[in-house]
């Protein structure tokens, strides 16, 4: 390990400076949570189908409370401690040195390979709403048009990224909540009954209700990398995770309480929002169908928008480190890193033509690798260096941050665990996170030689 670090002296070197302007408002950055996060209730109507009504509602409550909530005090602690470009790369190489977070940036980047390639798979399944015969080909030309839109919005810079955000998160918010007013009158059981769907096992349903609820609910430190494009980063981080998390929450349930009532949710699939909305809203079924799936496509966008903004921070501040090559530390006259940001979209484009299947499992296992390397770096922060504080501060001494960070590793090792004994993470999920993380070492390694010579 030892050999894989580098000296203090060294770690501190600045390579590059970046000019970067602080453009992100707290309205812009409460909206670029919401599609770090969720989008929408998209994605929830195919958890309710699989493990039955009752069961997806108590699911999609518990995991905020026993995950999102110990999750975003712990980053809104870091972020208002160390405001800075790069967000949970930083905080991991302040506490344990450079070579933990390369291995950090490393982890997020690998997830997010397989991460932005599902939303213009997202996007081609509610335009197939319109377009029933939209074949393989077309929907690999659209998937493109959506990963270079949102990389053209990008390349202006973090505050047009913020107002796109602001108007569709609006869009997509009213859609549900004109949806949700216009079922009540239909409205003809308890929203969650049945509790389970028939046949379908207390722990098989426990395993599929965690997975997909806590799928739903990752990514309150995707934002972080971009603080440095943040006003007053410090206190509009934690003001933002403190309205985003209730958004979050509400503009699941807000939806699915009175459409679950209205309609059979045992019967829900993936991508139904749009004949949900038509069996459960009457007369004006085929009007808010047609909102919901063009809410679809505008959410679609919006998610892959928002989290090439943050994923593309990343190489910014590992280039800025000496880390990978300088040229991806240039920023144009906006403080946007062009070419980070255009290197991210070309990894994006190839990747979105890969069958994943079950690979996409391996999502989880990364993002928990980095999750908990941020989780350590509080507890390290605060015994080091317990002067170093920021606007907000969890108020509670060291064994109650340790309490939250382990509420989240408990619900992670609990479905990864179950995922596991039920066969949802397969071999190859296994074998391909465990060697990407492997090659993270020695990507450092050569790194660090080149950076030398």
């Amino acid at each position: 390990m030892r050999a894989l670090c580098c000296p203090l002296k060294e770690r501190r070197i600045t390579f590059r400076a970046v000019k970067l302007q602080r453009t992100l408002t707290s309205t812009a950055l409460v909206f670029v949570m919401f599609f770090n996060v969720s989008g929408g209730a998209y994605g929830t109507e195919g958890l309710a189908g699989a493990v039955g009504p009752g069961l997806a509602l108590l699911t999609l409550l518990v995991v905020p409370l026993v995950w999102s909530l110990p999750e975003t005090l712990i980053i809104g602690e870091l972020a208002s401690m160390l405001p800075e470009e790069g967000g949970y790369y930083r905080w991991v190489r302040r506490a344990f040195g450079e070579f933990w977070a390369f291995q950090n940036g490393w982890a997020t980047w690998l997830y997010s390979l397989v991460d932005m390639a599902l939303y213009p798979v997202l996007f081609n399944q509610y335009l197939r709403w319109f377009f029933p015969s939209l074949g393989a080909g077309s929907a690999w030309a659209v998937s493109l048009v959506v990963i270079w839109g949102a990389t053209a919005i990008n390349l202006r810079g973090a505050f047009r990224v913020g107002r796109v955000s602001i108007w569709a998160g609006a869009f997509v918010l009213l859609s549900f909540l004109a949806l949700a007013l216009l079922a009540i009158p239909h409205m003809q059981h308890p929203p969650w009954v049945p509790f389970t769907n028939s046949g379908m096992t207390a722990g098989a349903g426990l395993a599929v209700g965690l997975s997909t609820a806590l799928w739903n609910y990752i990514g309150w430190d995707n934002a972080s990398t971009v603080q440095g494009e943040v006003v007053d980063a410090s206190r509009s981080y934690p003001r933002a995770l403190l309205v985003a998390l209730p958004l979050v929450t509400l503009a699941y349930f807000v939806p699915l309480l009175p459409t679950l009532a209205a309609t059979d949710g045992t019967k829900w699939v993936d991508g139904s929002w749009p004949s949900i909305a038509a069996a459960a809203t009457g007369r004006a079924g085929p009007f808010i169908a047609a909102w919901i799936a063009l809410g679809g496509l505008v959410s679609a966008l919006a998610l892959f928008n928002a989290l090439l903004l943050s994923y593309s921070r990343i190489p910014l501040v590992m280039a800025q480190d000496g880390l990978l090559p300088a040229a991806l530390a240039k920023t144009d006259e906006r403080g946007t890193p062009t070419r980070a940001v255009l290197l991210s979209a070309v990894f994006y484009s190839v990747f979105v033509l890969l069958p994943f299947g079950k690979l996409v499992v391996a999502d989880v296992l990364l993002y928990a690798v980095a999750l908990l390397l941020e989780f350590g770096a509080l507890l390290a922060l605060r015994r080091n260096e317990p002067d170093l504080r920021g606007s907000f501060r969890i108020p509670t001494g060291m064994a109650g941050v340790a309490v939250l960070a382990a509420l989240p590793a408990i619900v992670l090792g609990v479905v990864i665990w179950l995922s596991i004994r039920d066969g949802d993470i397969a071999l190859p999920s296994l074998i391909g996170a465990g060697v990407g993380l492997a090659v993270g070492p020695v990507i450092y390694w050569v790194m660090v030689r080149t950076r030398h010579r």
